[in-house]
């Protein structure tokens, strides 16, 4: 009897490890095949609507490697210029008739003096590149005569007697080359 005793702890022993074995290997597939089921979920969602096979579309395909934006060179020979007024009170507003993070405001004699003693070219190039807290605007939304016409317009406000600019060379002659 003895002999079946230490059989019958033997294969406790053993059917416990298999378990345990069954177990481990249990715990670790389910969460490949849990993973493995979300991943083809999220992708069979993906799909064009109808598509058994989306990658062998045609339209699909055209679609993945579709330009993601285009350029457009636009012809600013006809584009009207813009006053500095008008610039002024489109961008420069902002902070020039509050006086925001140390700009000079609009009428400020006080505070353009020094600015105006530096004469237009320096405020141009200051206007154009930035200075300090003011972010450069040239190569915007306005070409460089309109920033130059805004300068102008908000120094001379401030006490300056800047002649406003002309109209850039190329437009002026554009006209005259097609008589």
């Amino acid at each position: 009897m003895s002999n079946n005793a230490h059989d019958g702890a033997d294969a406790g022993a053993g059917s416990q490890s298999a378990r345990g074995f069954k177990v481990g290997v249990f715990g670790l597939l389910l969460p490949v095949v849990v993973i493995v089921g979300l991943i083809y979920s999220v992708v069979s969602h993906t799909a064009p609507a109808g598509a058994v096979n989306a990658t062998s579309m045609p339209g699909a395909v055209a679609q993945r490697i579709a330009k993601v934006g285009t350029l457009a060179v636009a012809d600013n020979s006809t584009r009207v210029q813009h006053t500095g007024e008008e610039v002024f009170k489109r961008t420069c507003t902002a902070c020039h008739s509050t006086g925001a993070l140390g700009s000079p405001k609009f009428g400020d004699t006080a505070a353009w003096a020094p600015r105006i003693a530096t004469g237009f070219e320096a405020l141009l190039h200051s206007a154009l590149k930035g200075k300090n807290n003011m972010t450069p605007q040239g190569g915007g939304e306005y070409d460089d005569n309109e920033i130059a016409r805004a300068v102008v317009y908000m120094a001379n406000a401030g006490g300056a007697k800047f002649a406003e600019p002309k109209a850039p060379a190329a437009a002026a002659s554009a006209p005259v080359a097609a008589k």
